[in-house]
């Protein structure tokens, strides 16, 4: 039997092993005929086969081939895993696609296809380009993965604005590339972009100012992502530093996008550029029947009470900061430039007009939100004590009217 067809002797006298192989190339021909008007026969069908097991036994195979060599690449060993896991399915599609192609090229009689061809290229230029944009991104993804939160030699948010130039220049590449395989001539569209250039730069003059807007937000480091930050009444966390707008996230949850060129140019109040210390201020009020011994006593409890406090910047508090050249060093001092407060002040401050105030004036060692509003009602409560034990009670706004006798009050008729 041989494709379906039973082989049987007809002339008894013929050796079997003619008569099987006239057989065959009858059936072949049987096969060959049925096929013809599809525009396949039986080689072309063996061949398309053999090139479909040859390239699905090529993909598995490369992949270790790929993996083995950028191993050996230094600076992309670490990467290798992640970079294949990646581009794995990009990888496919570029086998999927070199299939239909040499499927073609043996229908089409082993010609090439003239017709198609260009648009194979075209989708090759794109795969490949698509690919680099994959692994460029994936490696960037693990450089920021590997920067610390500590480390601010490299900020975060110069990876990602590099990244997303790079990103632009890639697909750019790209373009050109696909545009010159499929017949363009490369020199007229590179002449051409002078003048475009120049029409796009004053129709999106917005845009270029927005993008200078983001070099200076990064160069002169005001704020970064994750900072809590103030601008023009609107206030919240940095979400993402973008190559046009800013995005914060604010503290009702919502969602705040800032063109560049106005943040560049506004007022922003960062609240996380302080490394020790959170102001508590407050005026105690007591009242005008208050001894002054009392108060003294009070006042200089409430100082030692804050002095020893565990929560409470002092002079004797101690921090830690990075040891390094700073330009400002001349002009202004290191607590100052890192944001590091200790100031401690407890004293009688007026008569108002209902209470004699004490200010109360520190700053608490936690910059946290939740820590400093532990801190502050820890402090409020023992003063609240202190109050009492010294005799002393809270003055609220009132008034008094006093009645002389004798006092004759003009009548009104």
């Amino acid at each position: 039997m041989f494709l379906g067809f039973t082989l049987e002797a007809k002339d008894e006298s013929m050796p079997l092993e003619k008569i099987s192989f006239i057989d065959s190339l009858e059936s072949l021909k049987i096969v060959n005929e049925f096929l013809a008007p599809y525009g396949l026969s039986v080689f072309k069908i063996v061949i398309i086969l053999a090139l479909y097991l040859f390239i699905y036994f090529i993909r598995k195979v490369l992949f270790d081939v790929i993996e083995s060599y950028i191993s050996k690449i230094k600076s992309l060993n670490k990467y290798a895993k992640d970079i294949l896991r990646s581009i794995r399915k990009l990888l496919e599609v570029m086998f999927i696609v070199i299939n239909i192609e040499l499927t073609l090229y043996v229908y089409n009689d082993f010609s090439t296809l003239n017709n198609y061809g260009i648009y194979f290229n075209m989708l090759y230029a794109f795969l490949i380009t698509f690919i680099v944009y994959t692994t460029v991104n994936t490696i960037a993804n693990i450089k920021l993965k590997e920067i610390s939160v500590d480390d601010k030699k490299i900020k975060n948010e110069v990876i990602n604005v590099s990244i997303k130039l790079i990103n632009v220049l890639i697909w750019i590449i790209g373009a050109l590339v696909v545009l010159h395989l499929a017949g363009v001539k490369l020199t007229a569209v590179v002449s051409g972009l002078g003048i475009g250039a120049l029409a796009v730069a004053l129709a999106s003059k917005d845009s270029l100012a927005n993008f200078f807007g983001t070099l200076s937000i990064l160069f002169t480091d005001v704020f970064s992502q994750g900072d809590w930050i103030e601008v023009d009444g609107n206030q919240g966390t940095v979400v993402e530093i973008g190559l046009r707008v800013t995005k914060l996230r604010t503290f009702d949850n919502a969602l705040i996008a800032i063109p560049n060129a106005v943040l560049a140019n506004k007022d922003v109040k960062n609240w996380n550029k302080r490394s020790l210390g959170r102001r508590i201020k407050m005026h105690v009020g007591v009242k005008y029947d208050s001894k002054r011994e009392d108060l003294q006593k009070a006042i200089s409890e409430i100082y030692n009470m804050l002095d020893k406090h565990p929560g409470i910047a002092t002079v004797n508090t101690k921090y830690s900061y990075e040891q390094s050249n700073r330009k400002t060093r001349a002009i202004v001092s290191i607590d100052d430039e890192e944001g590091i407060k200790k100031t401690l002040l407890v004293y009688l401050d007026e008569f108002g007009s209902s209470s004699i105030n004490i200010l109360i004036y520190c700053f608490s060692k936690s910059v946290k939100w939740q820590e400093w509003l532990e801190v502050k009602q820890d402090v409020m409560f023992k003063i609240m004590e202190i109050l009492e034990k010294n005799s002393l009670e809270f003055a609220f706004p009132s008034l008094s009217v006093y009645h002389e006798n004798g006092l004759d009050l003009p009548s009104t008729k």
